[in-house]
């Protein structure tokens, strides 16, 4: 028989001391039960994530009960499957203990043929305190191991650290954008698994060799049999069929089929082809019959990281198809505090902003959770490359053999459960561990070492080694093979000394710089401090109003109220925001206007940020800005908030990640270079014309040119003498525009100011909204008599335009679309805004007065 399953439901929860037992929802967790039962108030808002630390410090329990029929009961064998138990819990089935799981990432099973019954089956789960749970561990160990992000003082655990004992998702127990919720509960699926005689376990389709002419395949697949027995196993794709006769043990076997498909389809990230895939299934044959079947689907590709020296280090990029790829993109975080609360199509409205964002490159940031699978086969069909951390970060971890072992268990299990993603591109050991440690560096690093004595140092540094130099990169290469593994980011190379760690200005190897922001460093740095692979910086900036008012009152609307100081988890990052708009911007009339303003402030960095990157190709050929999205309501470092509502920082990243690029800068000579840029594969011809303007729309100077460049490249097309060309103008009265237009249709266009945006004497400004004939109130043409910067527009309807936070200058209109973000086929199509409304930075500056 195939294998058949029961999904088990109908749970119910309570704390263990308690009597009264309440409706559950699984997959779940006892937060979102206990808020789905009126137990407790919205975990979101205001302060009220500090009177729910009471949750994790007791024991919770759950139930259902089952009945089985007919085949599924018959089955030979019979197994209880978790596909993940967050994190420490005993499992017992009519009252039998059936397993003991310890780690939220791995699938937990049974074998209960001899238990189950026909009907009323009870099975209960009691999950123990993670807090409970782990604070001994401090004591056997003998000290704390570094955590910087643990928030254990508003857990009210004090100093001791807890998070880096439980094989949990890190961030959990709180992070610099996250707040502290330790959960339990039953997070994915709970099922009872039945077959008989022989089943297909998993099918992998190792790529041996991709070429456009031919893919050399090696279908791997595991097999389990009741019994020893000869047959056939049959792997089909897109019309072939390819057939190796199987000599099967009791157990489990694997039997390997070579394949091979003439002129595939390649799977090409977005911007440079079809993410084409595949569906490959394989059968098990017994006597002209199939006896099982699975199915996998998976891109053709070949992918390898390119590290080669040269004369000024050594590069970091990633070839696909033999095409080296400037990545462009975020990390990526868990999209809730309670993952379960993350719908399909919350998965969905993040990958397709990514691609609507000109993104091929997402990384799952090592403090989350290995990802549902909806979340990579997403970015398999929109073409975006998974940089994937394995799930540790910021913390140093104990090295105990019971502990060893589980990592070594996760890893195998989540390497084989993602390797067929054609998006996978890298797995990395963990997020800046090898940074802040730095082994090789005295007097380098986060200070950590200075805590622990010689011989603690010696014992915590070869734990590491342990976790991120053996058990993972031999996970990757025996269940993976082909597959490149990166041990730490940021780092140079595995030297073995102090060459090891990373720095701003490491000219191998992947840099996360942070002295802007952190270290309060100029946002012009983003231009000198440019490294081969950028996998982190990044700025902040708070929610829109709307957001924020989903957490707070009109009473709370101060920097330093006791609510926004809870939605701010990074400890300066108020103060930080402040400081840069002192230094960059003009003041807001209001605290409103100052929430729009951090949005344009943290914008403008990362334009900065990311165009000084795609200018330095190929010496830089990656630009991940930190970071996607948010996991609740708060001021971060998000280019969407939590509700998926785009920041201007989305806008400006669509814009800078445009596949064709105009970017300016300055040299210090007092040069104004145009610069060009494209990731696509074929030769760039146009025409560049430069315009200044006045505020008032007056052209005051122009010129153009026609423009050639080679696929894939970036130079400079144009320069202008910054002196000539304002001589008898104010810098900050004047706007520089360019435009570059092939075969009659615009590519790109961007502007460019001579001031800071304090020093720009903007004026009051009158835009007028036109509806777009024929478009049924779904797009929009803007025009106005005066330069209005940023302007932000918004709807009566819930939905997102295709642009915003634009400049227009007058005599220069622009059209923007507005489009859907309902689930189902509606989603990204065209839709009626309703009453549209466009403001700029000038409605949200202080007049004569310091808010």
């Amino acid at each position: 028989m195939r294998e058949t399953q029961l999904v088990l439901d109908n749970w119910k929860f309570k704390a263990c001391q308690e009597k009264e037992w309440m409706e559950a929802a699984v997959p779940g967790c006892v937060h979102t039960d206990l808020l789905r039962n009126g137990i407790i108030k919205d975990p979101f808002y205001a302060t009220n994530e500090h009177d729910l630390q009471w949750i994790d410090k007791i024991d919770w329990e759950y139930e259902t009960q089952f009945d089985v029929a007919g085949e599924l009961l018959q089955a030979s064998a019979l197994e209880l499957v978790f596909d993940g138990l967050d994190t420490y819990a005993d499992v017992y089935l009519n009252g039998q203990h059936v397993l003991s799981a310890d780690n939220m990432f791995r699938t937990w099973k049974a074998d209960v043929k001899s238990i189950v019954t026909a009907a009323n089956n009870h099975l209960r789960i009691k999950f123990r305190s993670p807090v409970q749970e782990d604070l001994p561990k401090i004591d056997k160990l003998g000290y704390n191991l570094p955590a910087s992000n643990d928030q254990s003082e508003l857990g009210g655990l004090g100093a001791q650290k807890i998070s880096i004992f439980a094989r949990k998702a890190p961030y959990h127990y709180g992070w610099d954008w996250g707040p502290r919720f330790v959960t339990s509960g039953i997070w994915r699926e709970a099922r009872l698994v039945g077959w008989s005689e022989s089943r297909i376990v998993d099918v992998h389709v190792l790529q041996d060799s991709v070429t456009a002419a031919q893919a050399s395949l090696s279908v791997s697949v595991e097999i389990e049999s009741e019994e020893s027995w000869s047959g056939t196993v049959k792997i089909s794709a897109d019309g072939q069929v390819w057939e190796q006769e199987a000599a099967l043990e009791q157990g489990s076997s694997i039997v390997e089929v070579k394949a091979v498909i003439e002129q595939p389809k390649l799977w090409w990230s977005r911007g440079l082809g079809e993410a084409h895939r595949y569906t490959f299934t394989a059968e098990l044959v017994k006597e002209e019959k199939a006896v099982a079947a699975k199915s996998v689907r998976t891109g053709l590709r070949s992918v390898r990281l390119v590290r080669d020296k040269d004369e000024k280090g050594a590069s970091f990029y990633f070839e696909l198809n033999g095409v080296p790829v400037f990545a462009k993109g975020a990390n990526h975080i868990p999209n809730d505090s309670f993952i379960t609360d993350v719908t399909d199509e919350r998965y969905r409205h993040e990958i397709a902003a990514a691609a609507e964002s000109n993104m091929n490159m997402l990384r799952v940031w090592g403090g989350g959770i290995y990802e549902q699978s909806v979340f990579y086969e997403l970015c398999d069909e929109y073409g975006i490359m998974v940089w994937q951390d394995f799930m540790f970060a910021c913390s140093m971890y104990p090295g105990d053999e019971a502990f060893l072992e589980n990592v070594r268990l996760e890893a195998i299990e989540n390497v084989k459960r993602l390797r067929n993603h054609p998006s996978i591109v890298l797995w990395c050991g963990n997020n800046e561990i090898d940074s802040a440690w730095a082994e090789y560096d005295e007097d380098g690093g986060w200070g950590w070492k200075k805590e622990y004595t010689k011989e603690q140092r010696k014992v915590i540094w070869s734990d590491y080694e342990a976790v991120f130099h053996d058990i993972l990169p031999e996970a990757v290469a025996a269940f993976a093979p082909g597959t490149q593994y990166w041990p730490s980011s940021p780092l140079i190379s595995l030297t073995g000394d102090i060459n090891q760690h990373a720095h701003p200005l490491s000219a191998e190897g992947d840099i996360h710089y942070w002295g802007v922001w952190h270290a309060v460093e100029p946002f012009e740095n983003y231009n000198v401090k440019v490294g081969r692979f950028m996998s982190e910086y990044g700025f902040q900036s708070f929610p829109e109003y709307d957001t924020v008012m989903t957490f707070a009152t009109e009473q709370d609307l101060a920097l330093d109220s006791k609510v926004m100081r809870a939605h701010q988890k990074n400890g300066d990052g108020n103060r930080l925001i402040k400081e840069y708009m002192d230094i960059y911007m003009n003041q807001p009339k209001d605290f409103p206007a100052f929430l729009y303003m951090s949005q344009v402030l943290q914008a403008e960095a990362m334009k900065m940020a990311i165009e000084a990157h795609r200018r330095n190709m190929p010496y830089c050929m990656g630009t991940l800005y930190w970071q996607m999205n948010d996991c609740w309501p708060v001021a971060s470092w998000a280019g969407m908030d939590y509700y998926g509502k785009w920041k201007a920082m989305q806008y400006y990243a669509k814009r800078s990640f445009a596949d064709t690029m105009l970017s300016f800068d300055r040299t210090d000579d007092g040069l104004v270079n145009v610069h060009l840029v494209t990731d696509l594969l074929t030769p760039i011809k146009g025409e560049l014309s430069l315009r200044l303007y006045d505020f008032a729309g007056a052209l005051i100077k122009e010129t153009s040119a026609l423009v050639s460049m080679d696929g894939n490249h970036a130079a400079v097309v144009s320069s202008i003498n910054e002196q000539e060309w304002l001589y008898g103008y104010e810098a900050g009265s004047v706007v520089l525009y360019a435009e570059l237009v092939q075969n009659g249709l615009l590519t790109d266009n961007k502007t460019y100011y001579f001031a800071k945006a304090k020093d720009q004497k903007l004026t009051d400004s009158v835009i007028s909204i036109t509806e777009v004939e024929g478009s049924n109130g779904t797009a929009f043409t803007f025009a106005a008599d005066a330069l209005a910067k940023q302007v932000w527009v918004t709807a009566e309807h819930e939905g997102k335009f295709s642009d915003n936070f634009f400049d227009l200058i007058p005599g220069v209109a622009k059209t923007v679309q507005f489009t859907h973000r309902n689930e189902g086929e509606a989603a990204g199509k065209p839709t009626a805004a309703g009453k549209v409304q466009a403001r700029s930075m000038i409605d949200f500056l202080a007049r004569n007065e310091t808010v």
